[in-house]
This record gives structure tokens, sequence and C-alpha cells, in this order.
């Protein structure tokens, strides 16, 4: 009983965490509003990998990812660096027309290329790192079960899946596709100016 209070304790902390908009929220809904509902889920499911890929350092470390200010700093730039790229080609595409929903399904922006996005969107949110090198470890007994280790990686593996998938199943919906077709050239503007912002805002922070 003590191992499962942990787990729910971890995975509320884990669903409020996500309440908290930031690049994932702007990648995921922004892909399934321009690109298809399955990219959107497809980015959704990669943002997942990544939430697997730092629960399971975090429990092989247990405190490591903080030890290392080097690897935090390189990780917080390189999800600066890859925020702003994203922004940049937001806006140069601004203005181009709305893709119909599932035009783009090709190796440009479909599978590999969707899951890939969500999955670099996520591990290099310095939010996640945060998360999983402090609260996570913090949370997770070092002398717990080897089964409580694994069914937290799993828990959160789950419960990201769901919440990002699900996300990208309420942007892709038709009445806001068609706004999202009507405004595009705003909206891009926008989110590529905000998701610009946060890389720069990212890369000066201590």
């Amino acid at each position: 009983m003590e191992h499962l209070i942990v787990l729910g304790g971890i995975a509320g902390v884990f669903l409020l965490a996500c309440l908290s908009p930031g690049p994932v929220w702007v990648v995921i809904t922004s892909t399934s509003i321009a690109v298809s509902r399955k990219a959107g889920v497809l980015t959704g499911l990669g943002v997942a990998a990544a939430t697997m890929t730092w629960a399971t350092v975090a429990m092989l470390g247990l405190g490591l990812l903080t030890q290392l200010a080097w690897l935090t700093i390189a990780i917080k730039l390189a999800g600066a660096a890859y925020l702003v790229w994203i922004g940049v080609q937001m806006i140069a595409g601004a203005r181009r027309p709305a893709p119909a929903p599932g035009s783009l399904s090709g190796a440009t922006h479909g599978g590999w290329a969707a899951l890939r996005r969500g999955y670099l969107s996520s591990i290099t949110n310095p939010k996640a790192a945060a998360f999983f090198g402090s609260i996570f470890v913090v949370m997770l007994p070092g002398d717990a079960p080897g089964w409580v280790h694994a069914a937290a990686v799993l828990l959160l593996a789950i419960l990201s899946a769901g919440w990002h998938c699900g996300l990208a199943l309420v942007f892709s919906l038709a009445p806001i596709q068609a706004a999202y077709r009507r405004a595009k050239a705003g909206i891009d503007t926008v989110v590529g100016a905000i998701l610009i912002g946060l890389g720069l805002r990212l890369a000066a922070s201590r």
C-alpha cells in the first residue's frame, strides 16, 4: 500500500506539471491544427517516449542529473535552439496557404517526422529536466523494490501518452481546424514569435 501511495503521488504531481502550458503544448496543438489528427497524435506519442526516456535516466541515476551542471546547461541550450528553429520555420511559412488535414502526411510532416518532433520538443525541455532531476527522484525512494521503479516509469509514460494524445485530438477537431485556416497567417506568426521568445528567454536564463 505504501508503494501505491508513492506511485499515486508521483502521478498526481506529473499531471499537475502537464497542465502548465509550454513548448510541448505549442508543438502538439500546432501540428494537430496545421497538419492532421494522426500527426498530432504521433507527436504526442513522441512526447510520451521522451517522458519514458527522462524517467528511465532519472531512475537509473537517482539524482545524477542535478549534480551535472554542464549537462543541465547543454540541455537548456539545445532546447533553446530547437524552440527558436521551430519559431523561425513557423513565421517563414505563415503566409503560405493552410494545408488541408492529412495533406502533409509524407516524410516531412507525418510518421517518424511527427514522432521525432514530439520527442525532441520534450527531451530538450528544461521543465522535464527539472521535474525528473529533482521532484521525481525525491519522491521515488531509492530503496524501493525494482518493480516500483519500473512501474513509475511505465505509469508516467502512459499518463504522458494519454494527456498529450488527448490534447492532439481536441485540437484536431474540424471547427478548430477551420478557424485556424481562416487565421493561419496571424496565428503562425504569433505562435512562432512566442516560441522564439521562449527560446531566447531560456538561453538567457540562469
